[in-house]
């Protein structure tokens, strides 16, 4: 078990040091990162993230609107 944590820990810090080595240069160059694709994914995602949600037209149905069912003895 230590080695899959370990292998996890070696995979990770092998990922962030390509991600310095490739994007941070790239970025402070000006270059952009991501493609215009890109750029839109992040975009719908900004939007589907906003707190809270839109108001519904009708309102939802009070507790005695329910259909109850009785309990049998």
């Amino acid at each position: 078990m230590v080695s899959v944590v370990l292998s996890l820990l070696f995979i990770t810090l092998l990922a962030l040091a390509v991600l310095g080595v490739v994007a941070v240069p790239a970025r402070r160059a000006g270059r952009r990162v991501l493609t215009a694709e890109g750029h839109e994914a992040v975009g719908t995602l900004r939007e589907r993230a906003t707190p809270g949600r839109p108001e519904r037209d009708e309102p939802a149905p009070a507790a005695e609107d329910e259909t109850r069912v009785p309990l049998s003895a």
